[in-house]
C-alpha cells in the first residue's frame, strides 16, 4: 500500500505542476501566435493524466472510498491546482489513517521451514 500511496502522490503532483504550466502556457498564447509549446505540454499534460488514473483508481479502491472521494481523486488532474488540494485532504482523512493501521496491525510471521 506504501507503494500505491507514493505512486500516487507522486503523479498527484507532477500533473498538477504540469497542468499550471499548460494554463500559463494557454494565457500566454493570447499574445503570441505559437500554439506548439501548448500542443506539446498539452499532449504531456494527457499522458500524464492517464498515468495518474491509472495509479489513483486502485489506490481508491484498497482505501474503499465512497463515490464522491473517488470521483474527486480521479477528477482533480483536470482542474488547476485541484491535485494539491484533494491529495491534501485524501492524505489526511483517508491515507494516514490506513498506514497508521497497517503499523498497528502485527506482522505476519514467515512460515519455519520443516527440516
Amino acid at each position: 500500500m506504501r507503494l500505491n500511496v507514493t505512486l500516487y502522490r507522486v503523479m498527484a503532483y507532477v500533473t498538477g505542476v504540469v497542468l499550471i504550466i499548460l494554463c500559463v502556457l494557454a494565457i500566454a498564447q493570447i499574445w503570441t501566435d505559437d500554439g506548439a509549446a501548448v500542443n506539446a505540454v498539452g499532449t504531456v499534460h494527457g499522458l500524464l493524466y492517464i498515468v495518474y488514473l491509472i495509479v489513483s483508481y486502485p489506490l481508491t479502491r484498497r482505501l474503499r472510498l465512497a463515490t464522491g472521494p473517488t470521483i474527486a481523486v480521479l477528477l482533480a488532474g483536470t482542474v488547476p491546482v485541484m491535485t494539491f488540494i484533494v491529495e491534501r485532504r485524501i492524505r489526511h482523512r483517508y491515507i494516514e489513517p490506513a498506514l497508521a493501521q497497517l503499523d498497528a496491525a502485527p506482522a505476519k510471521e514467515a512460515p519455519r521451514p520443516v527440516p
